[in-house]
């Protein structure tokens, strides 16, 4: 019978450890919660640097860059396991992060320090920094990797920052306090989620100019894609909602609540659950994709933020 216990104890263990897992970064705790995907239940709590906002998968694959940004560091974690696997000191305010679609930059976003910083992406060598104002929050990048795209939230800017020469290509108004930013899979234009205003901007990047405004909801935030390289979400955090954009006739063609301050969001890869951390209520919404109806609550630590799952729906 102990035997039996034991056996069950250990299988137990190796069912969690090996259990496809959520992460999601808990800004004002400093903590990642690891929640197994299954069963919905918090695993742990790993602490980390100093407000985690954002976090990304690394290009091969195996990690997950957590970016601290009161604490002016990357942390990499095993995407598998949630696993803290080492640490990269003296990165400055790294409160957005992304590499280039061509893996040679690496681009971090200090918004407090009101500047954008280019790195070589092979071992994370500082190439520039860019002085920017203000706030520089969210950045998209062409598919080309010429430039990288970043709102400045609180001079309701663009700003295209050309990558080979790390200089200021141009700047442009696109309404009061921008945020997150998506490039459409044609490669055309930048939607961009207009949070003081409630709408989404759409620009044609190479003219230079607004194109289109789709009313969302207050406080249009950020972006996710449904997978299906047509559709793609936005969190309205103010409004709690989000809205489903068309990207190929740049139109809402949906909206439903989501309570609790909406901000990221991941889609899993069959496309029925979305995920969406609740900003305002120490909490992750599920929704159901077919009913858009949330379905359950996850509870996890103060102000979440960035989430991210290894098998979500991709571009």
């Amino acid at each position: 019978m102990v035997r039996l216990l034991g056996a069950l104890i250990l299988g137990g263990a190796a069912c969690t450890a090996h259990a496809e897992i959520a992460v999601v970064l808990n800004s004002q705790d400093a903590s990642v919660s690891v929640i197994n995907k299954s069963s919905y239940a918090e695993l742990r709590r790993i602490p980390v640097g100093k407000e985690p906002h954002h976090l990304m998968r690394t290009p091969e694959g195996s990690e997950l860059i957590v970016a601290s940004s009161a604490g002016n560091e990357l942390l990499f974690l095993d995407a598998s396991t949630g696993d803290v696997k080492r640490r990269l000191p003296n990165i400055s305010d790294p409160y957005q992060i992304g590499f280039s679609p061509n893996r040679k930059w690496f681009v971090v976003n200090a918004l407090r320090l009101n500047r954008v910083d280019i790195y070589a992406a092979d071992g994370f060598r500082l190439v520039k920094r860019i002085p920017l104002r203000s706030t520089p929050s969210h950045m998209a990048f062409n598919r080309a990797s010429t430039h990288v795209f970043v709102t400045l939230q609180e001079s309701d800017e663009l700003a295209a920052i050309d990558l080979a020469r790390a200089e200021i290509d141009w700047r442009m108004p696109v309404g009061r306090q921008p945020a997150g930013i998506w490039m459409t899979p044609d490669d055309k234009h930048l939607l961009i989620g207009v949070m003081g205003r409630g709408h989404v901007e759409v620009v044609d990047w190479r003219a230079r100019r607004s194109v289109k405004q789709l009313e969302t909801a207050q406080g249009a935030h950020n972006f996710q894609t449904l997978g299906d390289r047509r559709h793609v979400l936005v969190s309205n955090r103010a409004a709690n909602s989000i809205s489903v954009i068309d990207q190929e006739t740049l139109t809402v063609v949906d909206t439903f609540p989501v309570p609790g301050g909406p901000d990221d969001m991941e889609v899993t890869a069959d496309g029925r659950e979305l995920w969406v951390t609740n900003r305002w209520a120490r909490s992750v919404s599920v929704v159901d994709l077919a009913t858009h109806k949330v379905v359950r609550k996850i509870s996890v630590g103060r102000s979440p933020h960035g989430i991210f799952f290894v098998n979500a729906a991709r571009e």
